[in-house]
């Protein structure tokens, strides 16, 4: 699979009728009255529509950063830590832009901030510390696959980052019918949207789509979150193969800890096998490692590695769908 940019990339245009076609009349607001849905935080609400102007000032972008303090600390400490070359440590928001970059800001500030909004909001059913480790993990896998099929590797690591950030609240407020889907776990293997759509008639890829729209992020992030459950399926597809929401799919099939697709590491372990450049421990081992150097603050406590470990022995015989193919895999 070369890493070349290609003709399968969606333009912007491209994203919106796709995602408008998926969402089809479905709105937030037809979610449960009694959900609390997360606010976007002012300063990253106002950061994202500055930032969309091809002419804006990074001095004016700064000012909007300063006025919330936790995304300035936030901010200052992941681009210290992330160039560590630096002769003189960026002391300001501004600087700290210019390191980055209007683009990878923009990722960084909306990312950090739903983060924030989420995080605010305390599940009886997920460990949160273990929810944003697990989420850490699949961005950075998403990155790294993103280098292998030449996608946008900011957008995978953002759209994976954020694929489930509405699974916190929506297993808090809707705890009953999500404990009953773990509980009957090892019974039932269907994939966590099917049961949700079974129990609510819309699943979590969908409802957070849609509030990821309402808070106008770009469409191919939006379209992260909204088909991160595509799985192999989406390197099938010739306008997504390539693309960053293909590299979330693949690391939607990670572990977490509701087992949200329960054949996903089979899935991965049977790629493996139809896909020369794609070897899951060394893949494993690279998220690892990128997460110790990245100092993000989120602890490793249960490496990447270790977690897939049980499934490297298997054989890539016991999944073989024909989802994927070596031609559609080289083209």
């Amino acid at each position: 699979m070369a890493a070349a940019t290609t003709e399968a990339n969606l333009d912007t245009s491209g994203w919106t009728e796709r995602i408008d076609r998926a969402l089809g009349q479905f709105a937030a607001s037809e979610l449960p009255p009694t959900l609390k849905l997360p606010a976007l935080p002012h300063a990253v609400a106002s950061f994202q529509q500055k930032a969309s102007d091809p002419d804006v000032a990074i001095k004016d972008l700064a000012r909007i950063i300063e006025t919330d303090t936790g995304l300035t600390l936030e901010l200052l400490r992941h681009v210290n830590s992330s160039f560590n070359g630096l002769r003189h440590r960026a002391s300001s928001v501004q600087q700290a832009i210019t390191l980055l970059g209007i683009r990878q800001s923009k990722t960084f500030v909306v990312t950090t901030g739903i983060q924030a909004a989420v995080q605010a909001r305390k599940s009886k059913l997920i460990n949160q510390s273990c929810f944003w480790n697990a989420s850490l993990q699949k961005a950075l896998f998403a990155k790294v696959v993103a280098g292998l099929i030449g996608a946008d590797a900011d957008t995978a690591f953002a759209g994976a980052l954020l694929q489930d950030f509405l699974l916190p609240v929506l297993t808090n407020d809707l705890f009953d019918k999500y404990v009953a889907f773990v509980g009957q776990r090892a019974a039932q293997q269907q994939l966590l949207p099917e049961y949700e759509q079974q129990q609510f008639g819309w699943d979590h890829a969908i409802a957070g789509a849609s509030l990821a729209r309402r808070w106008h992020l770009p469409d191919e992030l939006v379209a992260c979150v909204l088909y991160h459950h595509l799985g192999l399926r989406a390197l099938a597809e010739p306008e997504l193969k390539r693309t960053s929401v293909a590299a979330v799919a693949l690391s939607a099939l990670l572990p977490d800890q509701l087992r949200q697709d329960f054949r996903g590491l089979e899935q991965l372990i049977f790629l493996q096998g139809k896909w020369s450049k794609f070897d899951l421990k060394t893949l494993t081992e690279q998220v690892d490692e990128l997460h110790g150097e990245m100092g993000l603050g989120v602890r490793n406590d249960f490496p990447l590695s270790r977690r897939c470990k049980p499934a490297f022995a298997d054989s890539a015989e016991r999944f073989d769908d024909g989802s994927v193919n070596r031609t559609a895999l080289a083209g």
